[in-house]
């Protein structure tokens, strides 16, 4: 098992260094060809009827989402043109860790009012399909690259955050740690948000530019996409790493990628399944279809 935790280790550090988010995906890792689907179940099967078939023939389904998911849920992702949380923003001048420990005022400035928009957001139809997925056994679980909450808000039990979650928001000097309906009470005059009981500076639990993820979280997640039969990837364009590579461990342990999400992926090739409509109707349809 060490031997296994330092080879992720390894693995998490090259992919985070050496990978460039699109065009080193298809460098790196040779995809084995996808399979005929079609050809099995007949060339008029939709797209939908295609995903509802592998889903009751998996014997191990993961889902993988992004911000896609969430938008119906009225979340901005972060790259669609004219409203992406990107769009007018540097990442790397908000959303860094040597931001939020050289101006923290300045971090805040940003994520307070992301903060209090998440507050009270709620799952829709394409959270609870995924949850009512796992109640059924169906679906082994979610690994998930945002921090919003919503699927466990939807009834998911199995969830691997790997970019960490705004449930909680903890302090760097002495661990206290705060729910995220606490945060608001701890800013100070400086609209800085500070411990209650040492003063120190208090960092919300998401993975920000700069911090590797959480080595637990992505070893899971690993082992989760290196064991199924089917990944099912929703709402993420699948070019930030090392979340990115996930798919081709699924692929080169044997398994099968179908992909639910608008924009172009490095994996759309490879995929058994390539649906790009609205991501409610899409899955409210693949569950009607799985009856």
């Amino acid at each position: 098992m060490l031997i296994v935790k330092s080879w992720a280790r390894l693995f998490l550090r090259y992919v985070t260094q050496r990978m460039s988010p699109e065009k080193d995906i298809k460098k790196h890792i040779a995809l084995p060809p996808a399979r005929g689907l079609s050809d099995q179940f007949g060339s008029r099967m939709s797209e939908a009827e295609k995903l509802a078939e592998l889903i009751k023939e998996s014997r191990s389904t993961v889902a993988l989402t992004g911000a896609g998911i969430s938008v119906p849920s009225g979340i901005p992702d972060f790259r669609t043109p004219g409203t992406g949380i990107w769009e007018n923003v540097d990442p790397m001048e908000v959303a860094n860790i040597e931001v939020f420990r050289r101006d923290p005022k300045r971090f805040w400035s940003f994520y307070r009012p992301r903060f209090n928009m998440l507050e009270d957001k709620q799952p829709n139809p394409a959270h609870t399909v995924l949850a009512e997925l796992e109640e059924r056994g169906l679906l082994e679980g979610v690994i998930t690259q945002n921090i919003d909450r919503l699927h466990r808000k939807a009834g998911s039990k199995k969830i691997v955050e790997v970019h960490g979650t705004v449930e909680t928001s903890s302090c760097l000097d002495c661990g206290e740690s705060y729910k995220l309906e606490e945060v608001e009470t701890l800013f100070d005059g400086d609209e800085i948000a500070k411990c209650r009981s040492c003063d120190g500076s208090v960092k919300p639990d998401v993975v920000l530019f700069g911090e590797m993820l959480p080595e637990e979280a992505i070893f899971e997640a690993q082992q989760m996409a290196r064991g199924a039969d089917l990944m099912l990837c929703i709402g993420s364009s699948l070019v930030v790493q090392p979340v990115a590579s996930l798919p081709t461990l699924t692929a080169h342990s044997g398994g099968k990628i179908a992909i639910l999400t608008k924009s172009e992926t490095p994996y759309d090739a490879e995929a058994e399944v390539r649906m790009n409509g609205d991501v409610v109707e899409e899955m409210q349809a693949v569950l009607q279809l799985i009856g």
